[in-house]
């Protein structure tokens, strides 16, 4: 079922309340200097989440005095309801937002109070409460960040999204976690009114299969992918698209390199992602930073490298709606695959008729283009790319 991004315009924001400085743009607030509490000497359990929560955003200049005028007012659980004991406030400047943190008594009670509270409002009619959650489950800890893409960054640890709205969409490739109380989810999907939260991973790429009228499809057909009948054969076919004639190896240890600026797709063992043969091209690091990193694959199990690569893809895109610029693509053939993450190097390889197996949801390639079938379901084949188009 297609994820509808854009909800009713009355929908919330849903940051658990009407947050200060909710609105994401707007400048942060001051903070306010520090309490000399446990918050500013960098101990107890507000300092514990914030050292968590700087793992994966910024989370600065902690601070538990009530009169922060970053604290969230409105609806914000004060001490002592829903068990919240202690309360602080730090700030994201990099996704210019705050992050509010409650430190519970009991995890079950906290749940307990936040279902309570939203259902109350729903039946109030406010029906769309808390559709867009920013109530962040931690182990000991809530944080309720106010911008979304503070949210994002957060979903990539161990915290999870609190929903009880009934209606509230967990869509499909997102995890589901079971909460301390009954009719309410926990998951990794942080929803948006405006479709800046998680992206939409149930519409898949434009299905070439069947039919006549296959955008960017030849009309004569396919033009067929190469194949190689092993690594000296493949470094052969892409010796000019690629650094492999005068730096190449076969090494284990240098295949396993990488760096910073390159990210092969193929991680761990090669048989486990049905690669039976696998190389290196480029420099790798030698006291400088590595140049021209790509990876060679002869491949026996064609699905289940499309199946693994299209997991990694997906996990990479659900980040944050894009795909890693230091993440390679893979190009398959027939037997044989590459793993570039150069834009030049690829349309090298696309005049070989290597195709990028891409995942993206609702991807489609204008005419003119390849757009071909895929070893497994929700993805393509093509020569594509609307970064980089052919020229």
């Amino acid at each position: 079922m297609r994820l509808q991004r854009t909800l009713a315009a009355t929908a919330i924001l849903g940051c658990l309340a009407t947050l200060a400085a909710c609105k994401e743009g707007e400048p942060p607030a001051a903070p306010a200097a520090p309490s000399s509490t446990a918050a500013a000497t960098g101990t107890g359990p507000l300092a514990e989440a914030q050292q968590y929560l700087r793992q994966f955003a910024n989370c600065d200049d902690l601070s538990d005095n009530p009169d922060d005028p970053r604290m969230p007012s409105g609806d914000f659980p004060k001490a002592g309801q829903w068990s919240v004991k202690e309360l602080g406030v730090c700030s994201d400047k990099v996704r210019q937002g705050e992050i509010a943190i409650a430190v519970p008594g009991d995890m079950k009670q906290f749940q307990e109070g936040y279902k309570k509270y939203v259902l109350g409002r729903i039946d109030g009619g406010d029906g769309a409460y808390g559709l867009q959650s920013r109530v962040l489950v931690g182990k000991g800890f809530v944080a309720f960040p106010t911008s979304t893409k503070t949210a994002l960054a957060l979903v990539r640890s161990d915290l999870r999204v609190l929903t009880c709205n009934p209606t509230a969409p967990v869509p499909e490739g997102y995890k589901r976690e079971k909460p301390l109380v009954e009719h309410c989810n926990l998951s990794d999907f942080v929803g948006s009114e405006d479709g800046s939260g998680s992206p939409n991973l149930v519409a898949t790429p434009q299905d070439p299969a069947g039919g006549s009228g296959k955008p960017g499809q030849p009309k004569t057909g396919s033009l067929g992918l190469p194949r190689a009948d092993s690594i000296a054969e493949l470094r052969q076919l892409v010796g000019n698209s690629l650094d492999c004639e005068q730096h190449f190896s076969t090494d284990p240890a240098a295949v396993a390199i990488k760096s910073i600026d390159y990210a092969p797709v193929v991680e761990g063992s090669g048989l486990d992602w049905g690669v039976t043969g696998r190389a290196l091209c480029g420099q790798p690091a030698t006291g400088q930073r590595a140049r021209d990193l790509s990876w060679l694959d002869t491949v026996g199990n064609m699905k289940l490298l499309q199946t693994k690569a299209k997991a990694a893809q997906l996990a990479d895109y659900k980040d944050d709606g894009k795909l890693k610029q230091t993440a390679s693509r893979l190009l398959v053939g027939e037997n044989i695959a590459v793993e570039t993450n150069s834009p030049s190097s690829r349309h090298g390889l696309y005049q070989l008729q290597f195709l990028y197996l891409n995942c993206i949801p609702g991807f489609s390639a204008p005419s003119g283009y390849r757009l071909e079938k895929s070893s497994v379901d929700g993805c393509v084949l093509t020569n594509y790319e609307p970064d980089h188009p052919l020229d």
